[in-house]
């Protein structure tokens, strides 16, 4: 494939065009496999992104790896691999395996990988806000130029007090940090309607004087201008921007959750038509940047590369027991002793 602007895609390549199937493929294949394995016994729980590929995908070709850092929330399967997270860390922690990051510690999809400027994630919601404001401050106090702060977040983390705080502080000094609301309507079980009365959650910037952006959560080249344009102004002394992607959540929040008994078939079914990853492989083919062979080629290839990491990882010891209580008490992990 030529490296040239795609026609009706300003500002993008064909080889970028082709990075962001691939991501939200990915990201597509590893949800499926963590709700595969959950109910087979294997994982604990899942947690489903499905609807989100776009936002995600998006988002990650906008953020400047070895410059900028990344705030994610537990819903970022694909942002985190969009980043340069290894996609075997990311079984690792649902295998909760002895080789993860964090000794099989932590909760699915809490990662963190500081040489990549991918920070911890918090269970606390809107927790990671006030972190990335920290740093954001920091990069400013430093004098840091070209770098910029990426907070992720849903809708419903703008009801807790954090958001709030984070964007007024953002705000108030012009911080390099770009909030990303990944909007897909439903925190948990509670929809928007009954969070807000504001139709758009980026009609909320104003309040604090920042610019607000609202974009097409399902297109991935509209995401990645509009991050891109909030990141490059943020990075270059023009303030934070809140970004609002507005996309669905086609899966229950985790597979612990039903969302039978909150959301009709028929909500879902008539969102399902606007799935982001089959519509942009039409559009990718009908611009002619990809073939339905290459187009079937690379969905085999990413198929193949979730199922031989998923085996390599579920082959990998678990954290022995005698370990259960080290990293929490000072001195001998023995508690007893």
């Amino acid at each position: 494939m030529s490296d040239t602007a795609v026609a009706n895609m300003p500002a993008v390549t064909n080889e970028q065009s082709l990075t962001l199937l691939r991501n939200m493929l990915l990201q597509r294949a590893v949800d499926s496999r963590g709700f595969q394995l959950n109910r087979q016994g294997k994982i604990a729980i899942a947690m489903g992104s499905e609807g989100h590929e776009a936002a995600q995908a998006g988002t990650g070709l906008a953020f400047e790896r070895g410059q900028d850092l990344l705030y994610p929330y537990y819903r970022n399967t694909g942002i985190l691999l969009a980043c340069g997270f290894p996609l075997a860390d990311l079984f690792r922690s649902q295998f909760a395996r002895v080789t993860d990051r964090t000794g099989g510690r932590s909760i699915i999809n809490h990662v963190t990988a500081k040489g990549l400027g991918i920070a911890s994630i918090s269970s606390i919601i809107a927790a990671q806000c006030a972190h990335a404001v920290g740093a954001a401050y920091k990069l400013k106090y430093l004098k840091e130029t070209g770098r910029a702060v990426f907070c992720q977040h849903g809708e419903g983390a703008t009801s807790e007090g954090e958001w709030h705080e984070a964007m007024n502080f953002a705000a108030i000094h012009r911080l390099p940090v770009v909030f990303v609301c990944e909007n897909n309507r439903w925190a948990i079980s509670t929809p928007q309607s009954k969070q807000m009365v504001n139709q758009d959650v980026a009609a909320k910037a104003g309040g604090y004087g920042m610019r607000g952006e609202i974009v097409d959560g399902f297109d991935p080249i509209a995401v990645y201008q509009t991050v891109r344009e909030a990141r490059d102004r943020a990075a270059n002394g023009g303030g934070p921007t809140l970004v609002e992607a507005q996309c669905y959540r086609f899966l229950s929040h985790t597979t612990d959750d039903d969302d039978r008994t909150y959301r009709s078939r028929e909500e879902v079914e008539t969102q399902r038509k606007l799935d982001p990853v089959p519509r942009f492989e039409r559009r990718l083919v009908e611009a002619g940047v990809i073939n339905e062979a290459a187009l079937a080629a690379l969905r085999a290839e990413v198929s193949a590369t979730v199922n031989a990491t998923t085996d390599a990882i579920e082959a990998e010891p678990l954290p022995p027991a005698a370990g259960l209580y080290g990293n929490v008490y000072e001195g001998p992990d023995d508690p007893w002793a």
